[in-house]
C-alpha cells in the first residue's frame, strides 16, 4: 500500500511540473508574439490606436521639450492659483496687512500714505463752501464734484418763502435762507412766523424784500418773500418800510388765471376824469352867470 501511494504522489508531482512548464512556455510565446506584432505594426496604426484610446479631457503628449513661453504660462497659472488660495484662507485684517506690506516693499510706498488727515472734511463742509443763495447759468460752468453736491442740495430746497434771522435788525443786517422739506411740512415760514426764533401764527403779513448779499466775492441782489408776525414786521421795517404784499381778490385772481385784461383803473386816469368833469361844470356856471347879467 505504501509503495502504491508513493507512486501516485510521484505521478501527481510530475503532472504539476509538466503543467507549469507548459504555462511558462505559452506566456513566453505570447510575449514574443506581442513583441513581434509591435515591431511589425506601422507608426500610423499606433497613432490611430492612441487617438481611439485617448480620453476627451486628456492632454496631448509632448514628445519634445516644451517651449519656454509655455512653461512660463503654466508656472504663472499655478502660482496665481496658489496665491488665490492663500488670500481666501486669510481673514480681512490679515489680508489688509499683507496688501499694505506689499505696497511698501514692492511699490515704493510710505507708511505716511495710510495716515488719515487730522481735519476731515464732510459733505456738510463741502456744501457750506460751495453753496449759493441763487444759482445762475454762469455758475453751472466747470462744475466740479463739490459744486455738484451743493447744486443737488439747492435743488431740494423750497424757494417760495424765506426763513429770516432778525437778531441784528438794529444794524440793518438780515439773514435769509430757503426752507427745507421739514419746515414746509410743519408750515414754518408760511402759516407760522418766518423768523427762525418766533413761532407766532396770528396776524401774519407778507413782505417783499430786496435782499442784497455778497457771495464768493461777488455782490448780488434777490427779491424774496417772507411772512412775519407784527412784532417781527416791526423789526424788519425798523430803518425803512418794506413793500407789503397784499392778498389778491378772488375776481382779480380768476381774471389773471383766465388771461383777461384787468379792468381796474389807475389813480391818474380817475383824477384826470374828475378834473375834466369840474371844467365842464365851471363852463356851465360861467355861461349861466353871463346870461343873467345880460
Amino acid at each position: 500500500m505504501e509503495h502504491n501511494s508513493r507512486v501516485v504522489i510521484i505521478d501527481v508531482l510530475a503532472l504539476a511540473v509538466c503543467w507549469s512548464t507548459l504555462c511558462i512556455d505559452t506566456t513566453m510565446e505570447k510575449e514574443d508574439l506581442g513583441k513581434n506584432l509591435n515591431k511589425d505594426m506601422s507608426p500610423v496604426m499606433k497613432k490611430e490606436d492612441e487617438e481611439l484610446l485617448r480620453k476627451p479631457f486628456q492632454k496631448e503628449k509632448r514628445g519634445k521639450v516644451a517651449h519656454r513661453q509655455v512653461v512660463e504660462q503654466e508656472w504663472d497659472r499655478e502660482e496665481a492659483r496658489n496665491q488665490r488660495f492663500h488670500l481666501i484662507s486669510m481673514d480681512a485684517f490679515a489680508r489688509h496687512q499683507k496688501f499694505v506690506n506689499d505696497y511698501i516693499l514692492y511699490y515704493g510706498g510710505k507708511i505716511q500714505d495710510f495716515q488719515l488727515p487730522k481735519v476731515r472734511k464732510t459733505d456738510l463742509d463741502v456744501i457750506r463752501e460751495n453753496h449759493r443763495f441763487l444759482w445762475q447759468e454762469e455758475d453751472e460752468d466747470d462744475m466740479s464734484w463739490e459744486k455738484r453736491i451743493a447744486k443737488k442740495y439747492y435743488d431740494k430746497l423750497f424757494k417760495e418763502y424765506c426763513i429770516a434771522d432778525l437778531s441784528r435788525y438794529k444794524e440793518n443786517k438780515f439773514g435769509f435762507r430757503w426752507r427745507v422739506e421739514k419746515e414746509v411740512v410743519s408750515g414754518k415760514g408760511q402759516f407760522f412766523c418766518g423768523n427762525k426764533r418766533c413761532d407766532e401764527k396770528e396776524g401774519l403779513k407778507s413782505w417783499e424784500v430786496n435782499f442784497g448779499y455778497v457771495e464768493h466775492g461777488e455782490k448780488r441782489n434777490a427779491l424774496v418773500k417772507l411772512r412775519l408776525c407784527p412784532e417781527c414786521s416791526y423789526k424788519l421795517n425798523f430803518h425803512h418800510r418794506r413793500k407789503e404784499v397784499q392778498p389778491k381778490s378772488r375776481k382779480r385772481k380768476l381774471a389773471e388765471e383766465a388771461g383777461e385784461p384787468s379792468r381796474t383803473k389807475s389813480k391818474h386816469s380817475r383824477k384826470k376824469r374828475k378834473l375834466k368833469g369840474n371844467r365842464v361844470l365851471c363852463t356851465f356856471i360861467i355861461s349861466g352867470y353871463c346870461e343873467t347879467i345880460s
